[in-house]
């Protein structure tokens, strides 16, 4: 059993943390920064979880450490602390390099991962670069661990990962037509819901090609084959993959 620290204490910890509490590591104590104050305190209700008294307070308690901080803060952040050089650290940073971390920390034992909010649920798959087996440990227990050993793919999936927005873009749009054609629009959601988590559930369950999977969708001259046609004619394939290069280049520092 190891104590889990968490330094930055936003949206993704609280995911990670209530899906522990759920896992088969939940005895697995949680010491949280003290930032968003309000997120720390409902957090600190679950068994085994509570608030330190800042962050130097965490990388003091912690045997295990967890980096999520905004990576435009975290050289600020994390050069004002003195770390234990042989405890694992978890960086959830975007953009923030294992040379620039070891560098601010004095860390030897350093990895970085890509957790999505299904984590709560222990559903996500999470990438982890290189895959040191405490994060491995920590990341099946909230779903599926991802080993990733290149720096290229670890960036790749980073990408992958950016398009959840414009997954719920697109629903929201799918539900806003309908309501703009006399709809509710509470039954223009609910119906979309129905749509799109039963598309995700079959798309989970499946291990054929994505493309077959879209071709099953897709009757010859029906009217998901009309719609995906008039997408990808109007650039819509085209400007996804745009949005993806615009991301790479900014993960990698090529912008």
């Amino acid at each position: 059993m190891n104590s889990l620290g968490f330094v930055g204490t936003g949206v993704i910890t609280a995911h990670m943390v209530r899906g522990l509490k759920a896992s088969v590591l939940r005895d697995w104590p949680v010491v949280l920064s003290p930032r968003s104050a309000g997120t720390a305190q409902a957090l600190a209700r679950l068994p085994g979880v509570r608030v330190a008294a800042d962050n130097q307070a965490v990388v003091d308690a912690a045997e295990v450490l967890v980096l999520a901080v905004r990576p435009q803060i975290a050289e600020e952040v994390l050069s004002g602390l003195s770390f234990h050089p042989d405890r694992p650290i978890i960086s959830l940073m975007a953009g923030v390099s294992l040379e620039d971390l070891a560098r601010w920390t004095g860390g030897r034992d350093i990895c970085r991962a890509i957790p999505l909010p299904p984590v709560e649920v222990l559903r996500c798959v999470t990438p982890v670069y290189p895959p040191r087996p405490l994060a491995m440990q920590l990341f099946n227990a909230l779903g599926q661990a991802l080993p990733v050993h290149d720096l290229p793919a670890f960036d790749a999936y980073g990408t992958g990962s950016a398009v959840m927005a414009t997954w719920f873009g697109l629903a929201e749009t799918v539900a806003g037509w309908m309501q703009a054609h006399g709809i509710d629009e509470a039954d223009a959601q609910t119906y979309v819901r129905g749509l799109f988590g039963n598309l995700g559930d079959t798309l989970r369950a499946s291990d054929r090609p994505i493309e077959a999977l879209r071709h099953d969708h897709a009757t010859k001259g029906g009217l998901n084959e009309q719609i995906y046609e008039v997408f990808r004619a109007k650039g819509g394939s085209a400007a996804v993959i745009a949005g993806m290069d615009a991301v790479m280049a900014r993960i990698t520092g090529k912008t």
